[in-house]
């Protein structure tokens, strides 16, 4: 069974009825498993050098070494500790000075015992985010990874891809939700199936694609059901939160769910329980959530087409994967990548290419990103014939999907060209501009600049000649 969370709690009183009380109440009301337990006061600091605790409960009447002053040491010698100072006596001075002392808490016990749960778990996440963002600034700094092999499958040398993988490595640890954003294409299932390598679990990866799932499918899906449930449940069946225990449940295309499967979901990740159709008796969540959309969800929450507290409960940890066209140095190794893979699956030897096909794809937007490339890639070796791969496939792919640019590509049509304190260009000068700057993007290739240009080659060639013979170099 995996422990939660990644850091030790240590439930600290010398009433060994109410230590045992705690720790079944954690462990069934919040999933929180990693707990040591301590009666006498003086072990205390001996326990939190020999093991890994990130939070400490602590009773402040007890022999030998009160409350009070245990506080103080272990504020003194481990700040990164958190602290929770639950007490027998409803006093207001002593929680506030306990709150100076730098207590995250203070709790009574005469409380109702889901209020003291509910602190200790926004105690957790605080601890969490805390020692995440010490370990992110840790990663950035030194720029390193630590774990390399997790991202073996995701071919990139891109610097913001670096960055997303230092943050993963970062929050892996952790058991609040993952959101992915990303346009489609870009690799989401892949940096989800990273996030559960680094996560160390002991469970599978499961993987649900959330979009058209109505909300009873969606319920059946995730939580299963019990016999007699529906007309046809003739057996029990788990569902997929079931079959990730101790794993990873990845939910892609989030941002289709319909608002009653939303409500579910935030369910599930508000109490870690679920019920199965059918069934009144709840189960404990022990899969960790990560989910993915290629959705701007803060737009939707905002619109009112996805919850805002389902969007704010998602969003504790989140990475965005950038398009393929903002990382184009990516895209010869990936040529090579999948032109190596497709000549392998189909028998053939990997082809050479000419040296003007990165260019041209350089200067294509890619509306289906890394997924759209793969597929260029595989259907020229699929014509492939000689030892040098033939461009027609890309250049018939590239005027087939140019009309289809992403939202994004579309948007950035809009912003402002010129400055509106300057005089316009003439017709002549924006032509001149525009014929230097395709050629300097398709490096002087001129069938490629004039493609970009959406004018033959000959008409190009024209305007080329023009410029050389009036004393203006096209570069």
């Amino acid at each position: 069974m995996n422990l939660y969370p990644a850091f030790g709690l240590l439930l600290v009183d010398d009433e060994p009825s109410f230590l045992r009380s705690l720790s079944i109440a954690l462990e069934r009301s919040g999933g929180i498993n990693h707990l040591h337990r301590c009666q006498d006061s003086r072990q205390v600091m001996d326990i939190l050098s020999r093991e890994n605790i990130g939070l400490v409960t602590l009773d402040l009447t007890m022999p030998h070494l009160s409350g009070e002053a245990l506080l103080r040491r272990i504020v003194e010698e481990h700040p990164d500790v958190g602290v929770i100072v639950i007490s027998g006596l409803n006093q207001v001075e002593t929680a506030v000075e306990c709150i100076k002392y730098g207590a995250f808490d203070y709790f009574v016990k005469t409380d109702e015992q889901s209020r003291l749960i509910e602190g200790i778990k926004r105690a957790i996440r605080l601890q969490e985010l805390r020692q995440e963002n010490l370990e992110l600034r840790r990663r950035f700094l030194n720029d390193t990874l630590e774990h390399p092999e997790a991202f073996a499958d995701l071919i990139t040398d891109d610097k913001a891809m670096r960055s997303v993988f230092q943050y993963l490595e970062s929050v892996a640890p952790s058991g609040q939700p993952l959101l992915i954003g990303g346009e489609s294409g870009v690799g989401k299932e892949l940096i989800a199936r990273a996030a559960h390598a680094l996560s160390g679990r002991r469970g599978p990866l499961v993987c649900v694609n959330a979009a058209g799932l109505d909300d009873n499918v969606f319920a059946d899906t995730l939580f299963g059901h019990q016999r007699g449930a529906f007309t046809g449940a003739d057996r029990p069946r788990a569902g997929m939160v079931e079959q990730a225990a101790d794993g990873t449940l990845f939910l892609d295309e989030i941002g289709d769910l319909s608002p009653a499967s939303q409500v579910k979901l935030l369910r599930l990740l508000q109490e870690g329980e679920y019920y199965p159709l059918g069934s009144d008796r709840p189960k404990r969540a022990r899969a960790r959530i990560v989910v993915a959309t290629h959705h701007d969800l803060d737009a939707r929450q905002r619109d009112g087409g996805f919850r805002k507290d389902l969007y704010y409960r998602l969003r504790t940890h989140q990475v965005w994967i950038p398009p393929l066209r903002q990382r184009k140095g990516d895209i010869p190794l990936l040529m090579d990548h999948f032109l190596a893979e497709a000549a392998d699956e189909l028998g053939k030897t990997p082809p050479t290419y000419p040296p003007e096909l990165p260019v041209l794809l350089a200067n294509y937007a890619f509306p289906g990103n890394v997924r759209e490339l793969r597929a260029m890639a595989y259907d020229a070796m699929s014509v492939h014939r000689s030892r040098t791969l033939s461009m027609e496939v890309f250049k018939r792919a590239i005027a087939s999907g140019r009309p289809h640019l992403p939202a994004t590509a579309e948007a950035s049509t809009e912003r402002a060209v010129f400055a509106p304190d300057e005089p316009l260009p003439t017709l002549h000068e924006v032509a001149d501009l525009l014929v230097r700057e395709a050629m300097r993007r398709a490096e002087d290739n001129q069938s490629i600049a004039s493609r970009l240009l959406g004018i033959s080659q000959p008409a190009l060639s024209k305007r080329l000649k023009k410029l050389r013979d009036s004393g203006h170099e096209p570069l």
